[in-house]
């Protein structure tokens, strides 16, 4: 099913993704009771007309965590599952400004479908001040007969989470855990915080197959835990390679491993990191970032 702003595709009998404009995706989940909605996408759209269409359960939202990509449906429904340390977040001119949120879809990427509509600026979802519920490692989600695990992940922020599918062996990841990392962006945790998320993420491993992220079409091993930890041991150690590239906001950042032509690593595994120098080592202050509601 799509429109000119969305795709969907059936991962299983349960769980349909989501892809917008820009790449992004989210996963709407099914029980026999209620659905969640696994991130929001970018607000290019309505999402919540979309979502409507495909299914006729009562349908709550969850962020990953509260970028611009991932939080746009939260101005929609008007209420969203975040975890507390990036409530200040998603309420910043870079997560929620109107301008941001169609920036990203009309960036080139090569992971964006073709665009098929002239976007205006009367598509985009205008920010508007949300109530949150916190939501933390450990929680359980129950739809009626599904039930998902809420497990923290600290790194590409300070409060992204990943959903868990025990039953299916598969989790959810968001930005958490993927070919490309983010370290180095505005409320992002140190490299030897994300490695300490990391360990703690090893301990779950037996219990997942396969990983589905915010950006992509196929999953990714369970294997990526142990690669992303290899990577943050490097970094630390200075041994990896340390290749200098430009964040999205302009500012000199690293890459972990050299990338192959279609983008993977060049040591064969699928993590990879992307840092700044300044925030390898150590705590970086308060977790919970303080913000304002945006007004456009």
């Amino acid at each position: 099913m799509q429109n000119k702003f969305f795709t969907t595709q059936q991962i299983n009998d349960h769980v349909t993704r989501i892809t917008g404009l820009g790449g992004e995706n989210a996963y709407l989940i099914q029980g026999q009771e209620r659905a969640l909605l696994f991130d929001g996408l970018s607000g290019v759209g309505s999402l919540k007309s979309f979502v409507r269409e495909l299914t006729e359960l009562p349908v709550f939202l969850v962020l990953s965590h509260g970028h611009p990509d991932h939080e746009g449906a939260a101005f929609e429904y008007g209420r969203c599952f975040i975890h507390p340390d990036d409530i200040g977040l998603m309420y910043t001119d870079f997560a929620a400004s109107a301008q941001s949120r169609m920036g990203y879809v009309s960036a080139p990427s090569p992971m964006a479908p073709e665009k098929r509509t002239v976007l205006q600026d009367e598509d985009v979802i205008l920010p508007v001040p949300v109530k949150t519920y916190p939501v933390y490692n450990g929680d359980f989600f129950d739809l009626g007969g599904l039930t998902l695990e809420v497990i923290g992940v600290p790194g590409h922020t300070r409060g992204t989470i990943m959903l868990l599918d025990e039953k299916d062996r598969t989790v959810y990841s968001g930005d958490a855990i993927n070919l490309n990392t983010l370290l180095g962006l505005y409320g992002s945790t140190t490299v030897e915080e994300y490695y300490e998320s990391l360990l703690s993420l090893k301990t779950r491993q037996k219990d997942f197959d396969r990983l589905y992220g915010g950006h992509g079409e196929e999953p990714v091993p369970a294997s990526i835990v142990d690669d992303a930890i290899m990577l943050c041991k490097k970094i630390m150690d200075r041994t990896d390679d340390h290749i200098e590239e430009k964040s999205m906001t302009g500012e000199r950042v690293y890459v972990a491993a050299k990338r192959r032509p279609d983008y993977l690593p060049e040591y064969g595994g699928f993590s990879n990191i992307v840092y700044a120098e300044d925030k390898i080592f150590g705590k970086k202050g308060p977790s919970v970032l303080k913000g304002e509601p945006y007004v456009d």
